[in-house]
């Protein structure tokens, strides 16, 4: 078990708030770009605002340069057949991450999903979080939103850089070694495994940028299935343990472990004020009623709980004792639940700094303050019996989930 990398010094980070400010972020850097992007999402749509990105992607080819386009095969099974010729005429290099078969979900080791949003421009500029290209005001599911989606993303320049740009380059070599060997192409597929765990060269450039401010600590956490399996919940863990006045969370969905349930008693019991902003309205079953069932412990302890009701929260961000001497802040694509803690390839930027660790606490303070409900812990012990009963029901599924794929939460 790996610990995570110490925070390193040196680094410009920059809060995005939604879709639409990441899209405008990103295809300026995009258009500005000069030898190579390599992008990951699980969602990459194309309605709305995200045809932008995949208008940006286009442009970055026919100049040239070297695109990597890497999706999830649930969050993104196929392209529009339109944008699959657009793309292939540029020369955007597209896959898909673990295709789903003729069986889909049923093989639970189909559940291991490429959660991670990340892309890198050239070597040095980074964005990090969990916005899909997917437009604010879209749901695949639910079609158009009254209000945008509340999420988060950071543009970075500094050392994690290098780190996000060598996870993303294994990542894609190794994809294309499965896809030479089920090819029998065993020659390329060698050399492709082999490129996997080869260290590209790093563009350096001052991380200061046009901003002029290097941040004072941040680092790059991952998580996968091999070496990097609990790094984020780690850090979690030790930064609500370290807590000494508050915590805010907001996570899009929620289900936390023991552990992390502990954690966030015991900060409560010991005088930390700790505030939860969760999804407040239903968009899957499981994830809806499940974490409602550990709703009632926390109310115990004295944990805030505020469920968002705006719009749709995508949220996975975190801020710890902003105004305090040690602030820990982190945005990324984990949210605090099995899938993301257990099975999912997840990629987190976590940040101590004073004023970026504000930043986000304010933008937190305004949706819990004006977007969201409270919930009342007497209100909750007296809700109808058909939803307790939901609730338990779905809780039971992810239990029943988790045993299929041989983890303890």
């Amino acid at each position: 078990m790996r610990h995570a990398p110490p925070l390193r010094d040196g680094h410009q980070i920059q809060l995005i708030e939604g879709g639409q400010a990441y899209f405008d972020a990103l295809v300026a850097a995009l258009d500005q770009a000069r030898s190579q992007v390599h992008i990951e999402t699980y969602i990459f749509d194309f309605h709305g605002g995200a045809t932008r990105v995949a208008e940006a992607l286009e442009r970055a080819a026919l100049r040239g340069l070297r695109v990597w386009v890497v999706v999830d095969g649930v969050g993104t099974p196929a392209l529009p057949a339109p944008w699959r010729a657009r793309f292939e005429r540029a020369g955007v290099d597209w896959r898909v991450y673990s295709p789903l078969g003729a069986l889909g979900l049923l093989i639970p080791s189909r559940w291991r999903r490429l959660h991670r949003k990340l892309c890198v421009i050239d070597g040095h500029l980074a964005f990090c979080g969990g916005i899909n290209i997917l437009d604010d005001w879209y749901d695949p599911r639910h079609g158009t939103l009254v209000l945008p989606r509340l999420d988060f993303a950071v543009c970075a320049r500094g050392a994690l850089v290098q780190q996000m740009q060598e996870t993303m380059a294994q990542l894609w070599w190794r994809i294309q070694g499965v896809r030479h060997v089920r090819q029998q192409q065993f020659p390329e597929a060698f050399s492709s495994f082999r490129a996997a765990g080869l260290h590209l060269p790093w563009t350096h450039e001052d991380p200061r940028g046009p901003e002029g401010r290097l941040v004072a600590k941040a680092g790059l956490l991952l998580r996968d299935n091999v070496l990097n399996r609990t790094r984020i919940e780690r850090a979690y863990l030790k930064a609500i343990g370290a807590a000494r006045h508050d915590i805010v969370i907001a996570n899009a969905y929620f289900l936390p472990g023991r552990r992390l349930r502990q954690a966030l008693i015991h900060a409560a019991q010991r005088g930390v004020r700790v505030r939860l902003l969760l999804q407040g309205r239903y968009e899957y079953f499981m994830q809806y009623h499940a974490v409602r069932t550990v709703y009632g412990v926390l109310l115990d302890a004295g944990v805030q709980i505020h469920e968002y009701t705006a719009s749709f929260l995508h949220a996975k961000v975190a801020v710890v004792d902003p105004d305090n001497e040690r602030p820990w802040a982190t945005v990324g694509s984990s949210n605090l639940d099995p899938l993301s803690l257990l099975l999912a390839r997840e990629a987190n930027v976590v940040v101590a700094d004073p004023v970026f660790a504000k930043q986000l606490c304010e933008c937190l303070n305004r949706a819990i303050e004006q977007h969201s409900t409270p919930v009342v812990a007497a209100d909750y012990t007296r809700r109808p019996w058909h939803q307790r009963l939901r609730d338990r029901v779905a809780f039971a599924l992810v239990r029943l989930a988790l045993f299929l794929t041989g983890n303890r939460y």
